[in-house]
């Protein structure tokens, strides 16, 4: 792959397929961290006591290799842990938002868009497995026929090729994710992509004319709030015919590749000599209990890790939509 790609292809799934591979491989090495440490525990006949009291209390043995391990896990964990709580998080700003909408009915031309109240010019597309296209009345009002048409062009193509669910996985996999530092250049070159390729579905729509589109981004960008603005400068080229650069992370991607191969390699030395060993001894206090603590203590530090982060501003409570486009 060259250096230097233009942004305005046709095709962006190859970004976004090699983006969700890398999440997928940072989500299985998580996994198989956890997994490694629950299979390193052994149950022996006579396990490590502590004698107190009079009573001989039994607790897990674990060697050097068992603690490294778990702290492997622990890191596993709590990525693991994020990626849940991002999708958790996802889809419920997602239906607290699509609850706020006050949708007031369709549009008369195309029976599946939906018409909601406001005097603000705003188009998107909002929705997982059945997407759906939400235009503004401020907008209806504001944009002129073929501004119109090239806007819900725009908004149909982000639905034919779901791209909020591409952004919502992109969001969770760069917040859960970041040993994997390639991601978040990926997946924001990613959605760039889907802008200029929606661009290029309403101007096919306008019979080849930048025109209406160019018109109606400055509609809605003139009834933006303060500080916000819809228009891209990767846009503007794009509408005006200019190849715009993007240069690939190879050094992201070869650093990415090697936390992955190392912590690959890592766990399956560790994991061939770590081992917990304990005894059922009863009746006081037997080594089952302590087993088991061990092995929450990966999820429970994952979850206080997890915490810590989103204090810390690592893992953000995404945007619902994308308002236009």
């Amino acid at each position: 792959m060259r250096p230097d790609i233009a942004t305005d292809r046709p095709h962006h799934g190859r970004v976004f397929w090699l983006a969700v591979t890398f999440g997928a491989a940072g989500i299985v090495a998580a996994a198989v961290a956890v997994a490694a440490a629950i299979g390193s525990v052994h149950r022996a006949s006579i396990g490590a006591h502590l004698d107190v009291a009079g009573l001989a209390l039994s607790y897990p043995e674990l060697n050097r290799a068992e603690w490294l391990l778990i702290g492997l896990a622990v890191f596993g964990a709590a990525a693991i842990a994020a990626a849940f709580r991002a999708s958790w998080r996802q889809r419920s700003s997602y239906r607290g938002f699509l609850e706020r909408l006050e949708v007031i009915g369709r549009l008369s031309s195309h029976p599946a868009v939906e018409v909601i109240a406001g005097s603000r010019p705003e188009a998107f597309c909002a929705g997982y497995l059945r997407p759906t296209v939400y235009i503004s009345k401020g907008a209806l009002e504001s944009l002129t026929i073929p501004e119109l048409e090239a806007v819900l062009a725009h908004e149909r193509h982000h639905r034919l090729v779901r791209d909020p669910l591409r952004f919502a996985v992109g969001r969770i996999l760069t917040g859960a994710l970041f040993f994997v530092p390639v991601l978040r250049p990926l997946f924001d070159h990613d959605a760039d992509l889907a802008e200029l390729n929606a661009d290029r579905a309403a101007v096919q729509a306008s019979a080849g004319r930048q025109g209406p589109l160019a018109s109606a981004l400055l509609v809605f960008d003139a009834g933006a709030p303060p500080g916000v603005s819809g228009i891209s400068s990767a846009r503007v080229d794009s509408l005006l015919g200019e190849p715009v650069p993007w240069r690939f992370p190879v050094w992201l991607l070869a650093a990415s590749l090697v936390t992955l191969s190392a912590l690959s390699v890592l766990i399956w030395q560790v994991s061939e000599v770590a081992s917990i060993r304990a005894t059922l001894d009863m009746p006081f206090l037997s080594s089952e209990p302590c087993v088991v603590m061990v092995l929450m203590l990966p999820l429970l530090v994952g979850v206080v890790a997890f915490r810590r982060w989103r204090r810390a501003g690592v893992i953000n409570r995404p945007a619902p939509a994308r308002r236009y486009g």
